[in-house]
């Protein structure tokens, strides 16, 4: 997979990459991860990038010129299954819509900027709008970092344990179960016996039996989602 991200602060979204699975991913060649400075696509002295909006009114606007600049450059390139936007009013980013995306070749992530991008933009290049919640943020780069990965997480062979995405939170619309390590007993608090029975039907059955019942206490709305799917 290759990530192209399109931000007008690449010295904030780098740190994420440097570290821990996303970086291990990247050495590994599994994923390509390239910031592009939206002020390399302006064409004044000042490498602006934003204007008033018309109308009036506050807040500043991301222009189309640079933006359609650097997508058209890109997509000269290479083909793009998805162009994503970041911004509060997409759809909230959801465990099946990182499934969906972490299966795509070459992904664009725009990180939109102050009051946000000329509606153009969203017009005529996007594909996708995504959020990361009902909140706003200074800029998109962070919600790209989680987006990132989010997704990177999932490709085969980033995760030692191929498995282990696959029982994450929300894979089938339920919280995970309780997880318990060494040692088997600390200040009084033991670990479930079922875990040391060696029957690993019985142990999936109470973890399956937990998923269920903490998802019902602390996300009911996900159990509705489901009976409404079935």
């Amino acid at each position: 997979m290759r990530i192209d991200i399109i931000t007008v602060l690449p010295e904030l979204l780098k740190s994420p990459f440097e570290a821990s699975i996303l970086k291990r991913a990247i050495d590994a060649k599994l994923v390509e991860v390239h910031f592009h400075n939206l002020r390399d696509y302006t064409t004044d002295n000042y490498k602006s990038v934003d204007d008033y909006q018309f109308g009036g009114g506050a807040g500043m606007v991301m222009m189309i010129e640079p933006i359609d600049k650097c997508i058209t450059a890109l997509k000269e390139q290479r083909g793009y299954d998805e162009i994503i936007y970041m911004t509060p009013d997409g759809e909230r980013l959801s465990q099946s819509i990182a499934n969906q995306i972490s299966l795509k070749k070459n992904i664009i992530i725009l990180c939109g900027h102050y009051k946000g991008v000329d509606q153009r933009v969203r017009d005529t290049f996007i594909t996708r709008e995504i959020s990361i919640g009902d909140y706003v943020l200074s800029g998109g780069e962070l919600g790209a970092a989680v987006l990132c990965d989010a997704i990177i997480r999932l490709i085969p062979g980033v995760l030692g344990n191929e498995t282990s995405a696959l029982t994450d939170s929300f894979q089938d619309n339920l919280l995970a179960p309780p997880i318990y390590t060494r040692p088997r007993e600390y200040k009084g608090m033991k670990v479930p016996e079922v875990l040391f029975s060696g029957n690993f039907p019985k142990i999936e059955k109470w973890r399956e039996e937990q998923a269920f019942q903490r998802t019902k206490e602390r996300r009911p709305d996900l159990i509705k989602d489901n009976e409404q799917q079935n």
